[in-house]
């Protein structure tokens, strides 16, 4: 098994990021690090005038994450392995896709001198998932600020995670369509993601189901289909 102490679950909202990551942390006996969404107090007032707030509300993250991550770059060899929710990058995909030009200048100058303090995850874990999915799953999940994120909004933030993702170069990257993968409820599909896992990711690569079950695939999803 490659030696994994850090693993990171990431995609847009909605996609399952947190049960996903309290399932692996569960598995390994690890610790998880969750991202704390509903402790950024202008993030309320964000959904509601998305112009007027986004700036505080991407350096409240912004901080936040940076101190979180911080923390575990001092943690020792002997400490139990650690799943989070998000990884350092995803602030600036929200950064991009929210303030103006000028906030956006702001907000990378402060972005880089925080950037070389935080560890780099020893594997990323993208879920992706269509649009209309995701929509349903916010509705579901029923917290009432999210209510207010439109379809248009979901696939600029799952087109911007692709950028990412496409020329990501610092740790191996394991996509994973939830729509056609089950990792929460289905034994077999989470047992397959472990395997990826133990056997070890390279480069970027997808969960696949075939007829064997699911193997770790170079195809990229399609993204006509995740758009829908």
């Amino acid at each position: 098994m490659p030696l994994l102490r850090h693993i990171a679950v990431e995609g847009p909202i909605g996609v399952g990021k947190t049960s996903l990551t309290r399932r692996l942390a569960d598995y390994f006996g690890w610790e998880t690090l969750l991202e704390g969404a509903d402790e950024n107090p202008f993030l309320p007032d964000y959904y509601r005038d998305p112009a007027r707030h986004a700036l505080a509300t991407q350096l409240h993250f912004l901080c936040q994450r940076t101190q979180q991550l911080q923390a575990l770059a001092q943690r020792d060899l002997f400490s139990p392995g650690l799943v989070a929710d998000f990884m350092f990058e995803k602030d600036r995909i929200f950064a991009e896709i929210s303030l103006n030009t000028e906030e956006f200048r702001l907000y990378e100058e402060i972005f880089a001198r925080f950037a070389p303090r935080v560890p780099t995850p020893d594997v990323v874990i993208y879920l992706v998932a269509p649009i209309r999915v995701l929509k349903a799953r916010i509705a579901r999940r029923g917290i009432a600020c999210e209510q207010q994120i439109l379809p248009e909004y979901l696939g600029s933030l799952q087109a911007a995670y692709d950028r990412l993702f496409r020329d990501y170069q610092a740790a191996p990257v394991l996509l994973v369509e939830t729509d056609r993968v089950d990792l929460l409820h289905d034994t077999r599909h989470f047992n397959a993601l472990i395997r990826a896992l133990e056997t070890g990711v390279t480069g970027r690569q997808l969960l696949e189901p075939g007829e064997e079950g699911l193997f770790p695939s170079t195809s990229p999803p399609d993204p006509a289909r995740l758009a829908v």
